[in-house]
């Protein structure tokens, strides 16, 4: 027999699994144990196979549901994204809101279930789950911000001399530049959320937290 989870958030990929309990644990919630976790997560795989009107359908329909969010990257083109992701859920929800408020899609479905959305990094800009860590990056220093501005130059400058990541992928060259210069280098994403390289805390990550506990 499967396990009945009623609270369910369907994500993009591996690294969300990880980032967002360690995020929203460091933000009061207990996230609880790996076999009854406060939010089950489920990874995709990818946009397109989440994005799929079947997929949320079914997921709307899972026994004992009470909450269903779904996180996406807006990557170049937030509003497209909002408007796909939006298109398929119509098939289950034909009530939707057309625009996406920017703290959050947080709705009641006519059978009482709670369904979000979240557009990575914050529901407006174009970019993703490492755009919005960039934001939570420590500013507490000249020197900080300083070391901020630079592994975002040298990341550019790596680009010109041939480095192969892709314009899409910026962001993600960027963090994990500025990561790889902490004490101790090169954490993963999740790791410097825990140990406090990255802040938790910060009021730039507020929105997402309170869109998660709404939601939740």
């Amino acid at each position: 027999m499967a396990d009945i989870h009623p609270r369910i958030l369907l994500v993009e990929g591996r690294q969300d699994c990880f980032v967002i309990p360690e995020l929203i644990e460091a933000n009061g919630v207990s996230w609880g144990t790996r076999k009854n976790p406060v939010v089950f997560i489920r990874e995709y795989e990818g946009y397109q196979k989440l994005v799929d009107p079947d997929v949320i359908s079914t997921e709307l329909q899972a026994s004992g549901l009470s909450a269903l969010g779904i996180i996406i990257d807006a990557d170049d083109n937030p509003m497209g994204r909002w408007q796909s992701i939006r298109n398929a859920t119509l098939k289950s929800i034909p009530d939707l809101p057309e625009t996406l408020p920017k703290d959050g899609l947080v709705h009641i479905t006519p059978t009482r279930i709670r369904f979000g959305i979240w557009i990575m990094p914050d529901n407006q800009m174009r970019g993703m789950l490492e755009t919005f860590l960039t934001h939570i990056i420590p500013a507490d220093s000249a020197d900080s911000n300083e070391l901020w501005q630079f592994a975002q130059a040298v990341t550019q400058a790596a680009k010109g001399k041939g480095a192969k990541f892709t314009n899409s992928h910026l962001d993600k060259a960027n963090i994990y530049t500025w990561l790889a210069w902490q004490n101790p280098p090169g954490r993963q994403l999740h790791q410097a959320i825990m140990e406090r390289i990255l802040h938790p805390n910060h009021p730039n990550a507020q929105q997402f937290v309170t869109w998660f506990k709404d939601l939740s």
